[in-house]
């Protein structure tokens, strides 16, 4: 029973403790300094934060689907998505070449140092994290083809 108690305990305590997007800077691809709570925080829009890597190829294959249908979930949802690579510098070098041979119409930032991975207690990739006024509302861990389905039905339950 204690053994139960404990488990529950600790489980309330990590959801409670992610309900607030932490407040960290992270850089684009251009080297500019983005602030996740001051620049991503229009009241009421939904902001999908996707945590992907050049290596991890379930996360390319979502985030070419979500750039796929992103135009028409527009048309019902007002959201961004912000793809964020957890790519470190051994890899980083890679983000920028794929992302623009991709053409995703996405805000790309770099977790080189995976401090927004961490502060969200993130083990594997992909990730997404759905945000509305600087509140984590949603999360999905993994993905398979039709999760994005999920996600669009998702969006429009939280608008």
């Amino acid at each position: 029973m204690i053994k139960f108690i404990t488990c529950a305990f600790f489980i309330v305590f990590n959801l409670k403790a992610q309900s607030n997007l932490p407040d960290v800077t992270l850089a684009n691809l251009e080297g500019k300094k983005i602030s996740l709570a001051k620049d991503f925080s229009e009241q009421d829009k939904l902001y999908v934060l996707s945590f992907w890597a050049t290596w991890c190829t379930p996360c390319i294959n979502e985030l070419d689907e979500i750039n796929d249908l992103q135009n028409d979930w527009k048309k019902e949802v007002n959201f961004e998505v912000l793809a964020i690579s957890i790519d470190d510098s051994r890899t980083q070098k890679r983000v920028k070449p794929l992302t623009s041979g991709k053409e995703w119409d996405f805000t790309i930032l770099l977790d080189s140092n995976q401090d927004l991975k961490r502060a969200l207690s993130i083990v594997n990739i992909p990730y997404t994290i759905v945000v509305k006024n600087n509140k984590i509302v949603h999360v999905q861990n993994g993905y398979v083809p039709g999760n994005e389905l999920e996600l669009l039905k998702k969006l429009k339950l939280l608008i």
